[in-house]
């Protein structure tokens, strides 16, 4: 095995979302990232102290694209829209990374950046206080539930079929509302849940 090259954080995360890409979560391992690298799996630990170190480079790797200054505007539930917009499109093409973000969101910077920029926008809207903690949470509460959803329990996927397909005598409503969701895109679901938590949130 070659002695290991000089190794940038970039090259790191490149190679550990790689690896998820390919093999999924359960895949990202020290020795699979030290093999996608062509490193031997000690030379990977003079740059990474362990796999939680891999993960957040993972998800700043998959956020460090996303652009967190705060919109622009007067409405601040349009800005609003606009970072969570930003969230799910940087997600999209890798939403296996998904458990990743919700364990490390306190820990890369992409993610603080853009809770920095909601808190911002929830602040020039007249958030504060306890109205501002209960607000940024719900928000981003929301957000992770809806890309656990996208991933895990798509709207458009089987299990809204299998629903559907229930005895109506037992599950009349769900099998009703099932049937509604058939019609609908992942896309309806986001920006209809967007709206409704939105306008739930005032401050006072």
């Amino acid at each position: 095995m070659p002695r290991p090259r000089s190794l940038t954080t970039d090259d790191l995360g490149n190679a550990a979302l790689a690896v998820i890409d390919r093999h999924g979560l359960e895949g990202l391992t020290m020795r699979a990232v030290a093999k996608e690298l062509g490193i031997a799996t000690m030379g990977l630990y003079r740059y990474v102290a362990d796999r939680d170190r891999l993960e957040v480079l993972v998800v700043d790797r998959v956020l460090g694209a996303m652009a967190t200054t705060p919109p622009e505007g007067e409405d601040w539930r349009a800005r609003a829209v606009v970072l969570l917009t930003r969230m799910r499109s940087a997600v999209a093409a890798h939403l296996a990374v998904v458990p990743l973000i919700l364990r490390h969101r306190q820990s890369s910077a992409a993610s603080l950046h853009w809770m920095e920029a909601m808190l911002t926008v929830l602040t020039d809207a007249g958030f504060t206080g306890r109205g501002r903690v209960i607000a940024q949470r719900t928000v981003v509460g929301f957000l992770l539930g809806f890309l656990q959803n996208e991933h895990y329990a798509s709207i458009a996927g089987s299990g809204t079929a299998t629903i559907a397909a229930l005895p109506t005598d037992d599950f009349p409503l769900l099998v009703q509302t099932a049937s509604q969701a058939r019609k609908m895109s992942v896309d309806d679901e986001f920006r209809g849940g967007v709206e409704i938590v939105l306008r739930g949130l005032s401050p006072r």
